[in-house]
C-alpha cells in the first residue's frame, strides 16, 4: 500500500468527520483518561498520521524520557507498516523522523516560557516550525487558565494544531455535559475534548466536545489494546 492510500484509509479520517473536519489550525484538543490507558499512543497515532502527510510534528513529553517516546513511535509505526503492507517503509520512516522533533522535560523543568524559547531555537537554528504540537502529560489540575491561553496563542501564532493529554481519576467529578475534571474548568477554552476508556476489549475514544457544536457525535474509533493502532468501531 502507498502512503497516500494508507493515509486516506486511516481511522483518523472517520474521527475527523466526527469533529466536523478535524481539530483545525490554531485550535486546542485535549485527550484525557486514567493512568496507562493509552493517551500517549493516541497522540502518537495523530502524529504519525500527520507525518505521513508530510507535516512537521513537535512532541513534548512531560515526565517521560525521550527514549521511551521514540520507542512508542517506532513500535506503532512498525505495526502500521506491517499491517498495511506499506511500500518502502524504511524510506518513509526516515522521512518522518526528519519531520519530527521530540523534546523531553523531566522533573519540573517544563513551563510555557520554556516551550516558547525552545520553539524559537528550533525555528532559528534548525528551520523547524511545527504544524502539529503534542504536549503529553500536562497536569491540568495545576495549570492556570492564563497558561492554557498562552498555549492557544502559540497554536494561533504558528497556525498549528495543538493536542494536550492529561490524567483523570476514577473519582473525577463530571459537569452537566459529561466533561470530567480537570478538563471541565477549561471546557470553554478548548475546542475538542475526548476521553479514553477501556471496556476489556478495546480502548474506546469517547468524544466529549466538538468545537461549538451542541450535538456531539460518536467518535467511532478505538485503540487496539495489543498494537495500540487506531481502528474503526
Amino acid at each position: 500500500m502507498h502512503r497516500k492510500e494508507l493515509n486516506e484509509r486511516s481511522p483518523l479520517r472517520i474521527f475527523e468527520q466526527s469533529i466536523h473536519g478535524g481539530l483545525g489550525r490554531g485550535n486546542i484538543g485535549v485527550v484525557v483518561g486514567r493512568h496507562g490507558i493509552g493517551k500517549t499512543p493516541f497522540l502518537v497515532c495523530v502524529a504519525l498520521d500527520d507525518l505521513l502527510r508530510g507535516r512537521t510534528v513537535l512532541h513534548v513529553a512531560i515526565g517521560q524520557p525521550m527514549r521511551k517516546v521514540r520507542e512508542y513511535y517506532d513500535e506503532i509505526f512498525a505495526d502500521l507498516a506491517r499491517t498495511s503492507a506499506l511500500e518502502d517503509a524504511p524510506a518513509v520512516h526516515r522521512e518522518m523522523q526528519r519531520n519530527r522533533n521530540i523534546h523531553s522535560y523531566l522533573g519540573k523543568t517544563f513551563s510555557i516560557q520554556k516551550l516558547v524559547d525552545d520553539l524559537d531555537l528550533l525555528r532559528e537554528h534548525a528551520g523547524f516550525v511545527p504544524t502539529t504540537i503534542l504536549i503529553d502529560g500536562l497536569e491540568l489540575e495545576t495549570t492556570e487558565r492564563e497558561e492554557l491561553l498562552a498555549l492557544r496563542k502559540i497554536a494561533r501564532d504558528l497556525q498549528a494544531e495543538l493536542w494536550l493529554s492529561s490524567v483523570t481519576h476514577r473519582e473525577s467529578k463530571v459537569n452537566e455535559h459529561g466533561v470530567p475534571e480537570p478538563v471541565a474548568r477549561f471546557e470553554n477554552d478548548v475546542d475538542v475534548a475526548v476521553r479514553l476508556y477501556h471496556d476489556g476489549k478495546a480502548v474506546h475514544v469517547h468524544l466529549l466536545k466538538d468545537h461549538d457544536n451542541p450535538e456531539v457525535s460518536p467518535a467511532r474509533v478505538a485503540l487496539n489494546p495489543t498494537t495500540m493502532l487506531l481502528m474503526q468501531e
